[in-house]
């Protein structure tokens, strides 16, 4: 069976992106999650990854390293994970890389933290400008193909690399378009998606350079997580 290694719920975005495309085409799977602040007698992240970065795949002898080259392996085998046709395939992959090498602002920023509710402060035009480049992405998809999902009727791997960022928009709440938001709440309604947000939720250690990266944001409005607990470093 594939091996999926993952790291903290509450923030690992690039983990997200390769669990929720399992999850929700249904492909098996064993989840391996490995906290970030390394907690005592839990593995490294180099003993399963060669970066020593999640997420990482391990099929049999193989191992996949990086959420796209991840994707890409898996599509060799199943069929949904891109979608079916030639137009749709192509914007659906334009869209993912896009995602996986841009959008700096967004993710230096507004980090992904799902318990939390933040109150983004100070003048960002160019985070500001990020975030209206998300919300023509995904408007241009749910216009040209129809929607429910970016690329068409079914959920695929472009959906799945914009997932981190339905949870970045429930954290800080940036202004977008009323198509923009309404995708934004189908995705936080599958289920893969709630199962994942009570799992972030219930997770009780802490990263501290993560907490950091978020109290950099702004005002905390709401910490939604169980009791904190910071893992000792080896």
């Amino acid at each position: 069976m594939l091996k999926l290694f993952i790291a903290n719920k509450n923030y690992s975005s690039w983990s997200l992106r390769p669990w929720i495309l399992l999850k929700q085409l249904g492909i098996p799977f064993e989840e391996c999650l490995v906290p970030f602040g390394q907690q005592a007698g839990a593995p490294s992240f180099t003993s399963f990854s060669p970066t020593g970065r999640v997420p990482c795949l391990v099929d049999g002898e193989l191992t996949v390293w990086d959420s796209l080259a991840i994707c890409e392996y898996l599509a060799e085998a199943w069929s949904k994970v891109w979608p079916e046709q030639k137009a749709e395939r192509a914007w659906a992959r334009s869209a993912s890389a896009e995602m996986h090498s841009g959008f700096h602002q967004i993710r230096n920023t507004c980090t992904m933290n799902c318990g939390l509710r933040v109150r983004v402060t100070g003048e960002r035009p160019a985070l500001q400008a990020e975030w209206e480049r998300v919300d023509a992405l995904w408007n241009q998809g749910l216009d040209r193909f129809g929607g429910p999902y970016l690329a068409g009727a079914s959920f695929s791997a472009v959906d799945a690399f914009f997932a981190p960022f339905a949870f970045r928009v429930q954290t800080y709440s940036p202004p977008l378009s009323e198509p923009a938001r309404s995708y934004v709440n189908r995705l936080l309604q599958l289920p893969p998606m709630q199962d994942w947000y009570a799992s972030a939720l219930a997770e009780t250690w802490r990263d501290e350079a993560h907490e950091a990266e978020a109290r950099e944001a702004g005002q905390w409005l709401q910490d939604n997580r169980a009791t904190a607990s910071t893992p000792p470093r080896n």
